[in-house]
């Protein structure tokens, strides 16, 4: 299964929860994407196919080490690039908006430069 921009969003928000609550169910990751459950439900289905979900008997969503790898990558990206913006003079509203687009489309070695100067600056 390959990832595509939507799917990265899922795992992300799903790790995202998961620091913030714990525990998620697809209800919680439904509600936070403004989806459907049952949009999400469909969605839960294809990542456990692909091995980037498992839901254990309680009906909470666990990431394999597959999906974790994936969501955790996207959401360093995302805030390193939200950082970034900051650093820059954008209003965090804004920056969390564009790191969101930014985070998928851009280069590993861009990044990595980005993630760099970031922390030069913090130092």
């Amino acid at each position: 299964m390959h990832i595509h921009e939507s799917q990265e969003d899922y795992l992300e928000r799903i790790l995202m929860l998961e620091k913030k609550i714990g525990n998620v169910r697809s209800i919680d990751l439904a509600n936070s994407l403004g989806f459907s459950k049952p949009s999400v439900s469909v969605a839960i289905k294809r990542f456990r196919e692909g091995g980037y979900v498992e839901v254990d008997k309680n009906g909470y969503l666990l990431l394999t080490p597959l999906g974790r790898e994936i969501a955790e990558k996207v959401y360093e990206r995302h805030l390193v690039l939200q950082d970034a913006l900051i650093h820059l003079g954008v209003t965090p509203e804004l920056a969390k908006e564009d790191a969101c687009k930014i985070e998928h489309d851009l280069s590993e070695e861009s990044f990595q430069a980005i993630k760099r100067h970031i922390l030069l600056l913090k130092k």
